[in-house]
């Protein structure tokens, strides 16, 4: 059973950062892709960035030149790069991890508050 870890969650004040990272455990095989995704209280689950194999990178429009994600696919780990934070990025956020025949596995979630 492929299990994820979130970690760097936490308080930090408009223009500040924060560095997520996600690391799997458990499985044999790599990931085809590795994203990130938020929910906001009373909002629905939204992508905020992903990584393929091939390298691509696909970031939300509202955090494009903001967020930087990177991966390790030989540890199983992504990170999450997180600068000029703005209160509307209040929200907990989900590692996932998609493998061959459109498997998913996610992480249970981590808070990012941006408030002064």
């Amino acid at each position: 059973q492929v299990q994820l870890v979130e970690s760097g969650g936490g308080l930090v004040q408009p223009g500040g950062s924060l560095r997520l990272s996600c690391a799997a455990s458990g499985s044999t095989f790599s990931p085809n892709a590795m994203g990130w995704y938020r929910q906001a209280p009373g909002k629905e689950r939204e992508l905020v960035a992903i990584i393929y194999t091939s390298g691509l990178r696909n970031y939300a429009e509202s955090v494009k030149g903001r967020f930087t994600i990177s991966g390790d696919n030989a540890k199983n780990t992504v990170y999450l790069q997180m600068n000029s934070l703005r209160p509307d990025d209040t929200a907990t956020y989900y590692c996932n991890f998609k493998f061959t025949g459109n498997i998913n596995y996610w992480g249970e979630g981590t808070l990012v508050t941006v408030s002064a």
